[in-house]
């Protein structure tokens, strides 16, 4: 007969025996846990698929609305602005035609030249008039150290001066950047500061009966005015970096664009406020 004293022990033994085990076993089998940190980066802007990843993106994706869309990359000598907004609306390098790949370049993921203006011969024609348009957009990237000179403007002459101009976007003697219309009385709407600092700047103006005229730089409202909705009506062309200049309050003598462009667009809507930050965001 075993004595209860040592019956007692033997069962407590196995009892921590079997505890000990299922201690081991769940060891070996439970989730590990550990903490880390990790960053991720991207220096070479490799690797994207949103629309707004790069200029022609941008533009590309808003191009339902567009009149017509250049990007200006054509080679030295070329006649020919080809329209990639599906339109056919194939503009005219008129006078000299530049090109020229500076570094920095505006749209650095968007491969090819810049069109270089010498201000005095250079500017682009559009090949079809359009009559009164009375909502609209004009985007450009654009660079320059000299004040003065039309970026985008309507008038009413394909090529050469117009008798009638209007739904300017313009440089001033002060290197500021303005946009006016014309309609009974003029209305111009100017940015507070200069952009003649040889640096690429995007330019969108905007008008519509909802919000009047609107002016961007560089993805930021800089001016406007809502009581002005309504331009000169009359049937014209859209022109881009020459047109007649004088009479606009500020102008130069000079109507001409002195520098550096790429990638200039007229919608026949008015591009929204995050519209116009995503392009300007996809060229710089």
């Amino acid at each position: 007969m075993i004595p209860n004293r040592l019956r007692d022990g033997r069962v407590i033994a196995v009892l921590l025996v079997v505890a000990l085990a299922v201690v081991v076993l769940l060891n070996q089998f439970a989730p590990t846990r550990s903490a880390f940190s990790a960053r991720v980066t991207d220096s070479s802007n490799s690797a994207a698929t949103a629309p707004y990843f790069t200029c022609t993106g941008a533009v590309g994706a808003d191009t339902t609305n567009a009149l017509f869309a250049y990007r200006l990359t054509e080679a030295s000598g070329s006649r020919t602005a080809t329209d990639w907004s599906g339109r056919g609306a194939n503009g005219t390098y008129q006078g000299t035609m530049t090109a020229a790949t500076p570094s920095p370049n505006a749209c650095p993921r968007d491969a090819g030249s810049a069109y270089v203006l010498n201000g005095s011969t250079s500017y682009v024609s559009t090949p079809r008039s359009y009559a009164n348009p009375t909502t609209f957009s004009e985007e450009v990237w654009f660079k320059t150290t000299v004040a003065g000179g039309q970026l985008i403007g309507f008038g009413s002459s394909q090529t050469g001066g117009s008798g009638r101009h209007d739904r300017k976007l313009y440089l001033n003697t002060s290197g500021q950047l303005s946009f006016g219309a014309y309609s009974g009385t003029t209305q111009v709407i100017t940015s507070p500061k200069s952009y003649t600092d040889g640096t690429w700047h995007h330019a969108v103006s905007t008008m519509s009966s909802t919000n009047g005229m609107r002016l961007y730089v560089d993805g930021t409202l800089v001016a406007s005015n809502s009581a002005f909705r309504a331009a000169e009506n009359f049937t014209g062309y859209f022109r881009v970096g020459y047109d007649i200049v004088s009479g606009w309050p500020g102008s130069s003598t000079n109507p001409y664009f002195t520098g550096t462009m790429r990638y200039a667009a007229v919608y026949g809507t008015e591009l929204t406020a995050s519209q116009v930050a995503a392009h300007a965001a996809a060229g710089s």
